[in-house]
């Protein structure tokens, strides 16, 4: 099979011959991979959550999914120091160290809109700028033949807006002044809304939503605040981009516990779950549940089988995730997050090797 054909055939709940994978790293771990490999590429501006990705690692893995991403999220990972983007939020840079080297990751600081007064006049980016989906027609017109396309449109909703605002004030407001979290909520939503659509209307075959609303052992927000506040402007959205193609699978991206929600997601149009934390959510669990209304993206476990684990330890996970979850479809398999700098090469090959020699049948 090709490994469009393959995606296709696991997402339609169909045998392939192999199941489909994807992985994304960091970009520490993307020059680590390059050495390794020995590929002649550019990888100064990889970035996992998008922009400036050039597949020439995911293609060389043979991996059968390619994500071509905008909008908000592609903000991460952007320059070496501290930096502001063009919504306005600082960003910081903070150095880690590893067994393999430094790393470093991006986290926010500083909200432009912290002080009540500045959502009136705040102007969000133009989301219709011809220039924001260049990649996304290379992509499509470099790979669809042979590759699944995947639209990330990721921090949709919830994790936009609180860079925006900072995570205590909109929190606060989501309790205490709901009509001031209903406008900035807006701002992103009507932003990757229109994102949304355009990758719809260009042809891609999957589009990746989600905001982070899950903790390691529970929801970040209740259902019910996140049934006021986000479900509806999924569901609009969700309902919006199947209206311009019906065929379009959906995915949606939370990492933790959000297992009270997935009945309601799956009522709203959801296609396909990600990233199933094992440490949050049993993965097998959650298939005999309910694996005959959704598909599983992910499932390899991030926290501590790649990282911490033996080859051994990755190889028993992967083998068994595919006798499991994926053996007559409905998975793509593949870590829960980016691979980190910390993990093991010999780590990184069992899982891949493991998942391209192990038959389904």
């Amino acid at each position: 099979m090709k490994p469009r054909e393959r995606v296709e055939a696991a997402l339609s709940h169909r045998r392939p011959d192999r199941c489909p994978f994807f992985v994304s790293f960091t970009p520490e771990f993307a020059r680590r991979l390059k050495q390794d490999i020995k590929i002649n590429t550019n990888l100064e501006t990889h970035n996992p959550h998008g922009g400036g990705n050039l597949y020439q690692l995911e293609t060389a893995l043979g991996q059968d999914l390619l994500v071509t991403s905008v909008g908000w999220a592609n903000s991460y990972y952007q320059e070496p120091g501290d930096y502001t983007d063009e919504w306005g939020v600082g960003w910081r840079s903070v150095q880690y160290q590893t067994a393999y080297g430094k790393g470093r990751y991006t986290e926010v600081v500083d909200h432009p809109l912290a002080e009540d007064e500045a959502v009136e006049n705040f102007q969000s980016p133009d989301p219709e700028r011809p220039e924001l989906y260049q990649e996304a027609r290379k992509t499509l017109v470099k790979f669809q033949d042979d590759y699944y396309i995947c639209g990330g449109v990721v921090t949709t909703i919830f994790e936009t807006a609180w860079a925006l605002r900072g995570l205590d004030r909109l929190l606060l407001d989501l309790l205490e002044n709901p009509d001031l979290a209903d406008r900035i909520l807006d701002i992103p939503f009507k932003y990757h809304l229109t994102v949304a659509r355009k990758l719809a209307e260009m042809g891609v075959d999957m589009i990746w939503l989600g905001d982070d609303v899950g903790m390691q052992n529970s929801m970040l927000i209740s259902p019910a605040t996140w049934r006021k506040f986000l479900k509806p402007r999924m569901a609009r959205l969700i309902r919006e981009i199947k209206e311009i193609n019906p065929d379009l699978k959906v995915a949606y991206h939370s990492d933790g516990d959000i297992y009270p929600i997935i009945p309601e997601l799956i009522e709203i149009g959801l296609d396909i779950l990600n990233p199933i934390q094992p440490k949050s959510i049993d993965p097998e669990k959650l298939n005999r549940e309910y694996g005959d209304q959704l598909s599983f993206w992910g499932t390899i476990d991030e926290q501590q089988t790649l990282p911490f684990g033996s080859p051994d330890d990755v190889r028993e996970e992967v083998k068994n995730r595919l006798q499991n979850i994926g053996k007559d479809g409905g998975l793509i398999i593949g870590p829960t997050h980016h691979v980190q700098l910390d993990t093991p090469l010999e780590n990184f090959w069992a899982m891949i090797e493991t998942i391209k020699n192990t038959p389904l049948g």
